[in-house]
């Protein structure tokens, strides 16, 4: 079985604990290793493997990213928006979990790059569910990208970012409507 790594982005203490304690009643520490920061610039630090992150295995490329948009120094926002133009980092998936229910900000979340906005439980039983939603779909439904060394994701050839619109043929019916 493969180690998924998952890195929490929160500045608050009893967010990680939650979390950290979900992962162990759930029995999911075996298959993750999960691997906190409390701001956006030490989440960008791990993510290029800066100052205390500087060696692989203090920060191994987290397969999945949990996003506080409230932080202090770099906000969730502002981390978002780099990772997700930053050519080497960009196809990481980020799951927002905000306390805000603010469709604006869900809005927001989507158009920066997010793959997911989840309201933040408040319970231990809330937090329960959403693990158990997240590793059937994250770790036992979908295929996330390998990375190398560099946090690249390992592919033959280079990486390119490419983000196009497929648009069906002039001639075809439209996809949204039903007869």
């Amino acid at each position: 079985m493969r180690l998924t790594t998952i890195l929490l982005a929160d500045d608050d203490l009893d967010e990680y604990l939650l979390n950290q304690e979900t992962l162990e009643e759930e029995g999911y520490t075996s298959s993750v290793l999960f691997h906190w920061v409390k701001d956006g610039e030490e989440l960008l630090d791990y993510l290029h493997q800066r100052g205390q992150y500087h060696a692989l295995l203090s920060s191994p490329p987290p397969s999945l990213i949990l996003l506080d948009l409230d932080m202090p120094r770099k906000n969730g926002w502002e981390a978002l928006k780099q990772i997700k133009s930053d050519p080497k980092l960009y196809s990481t998936p980020i799951i927002v979990m905000s306390s805000s229910r603010s469709e604006e900000e869900i809005l927001r979340v989507y158009e920066l790059g997010a793959n997911a906005f989840i309201t933040k439980p408040t319970t231990f039983e809330g937090m329960t569910k959403i693990w158990r939603s997240l590793h059937t779909f994250w770790f036992a439904t979908v295929q996330l990208p390998q990375h190398n060394m560099m946090g690249c994701v390992a592919k033959t050839g280079s990486v390119a970012k490419t983000r196009e619109v497929i648009k069906a043929p002039e001639s075809s019916p439209s996809l949204g409507s039903h007869a």
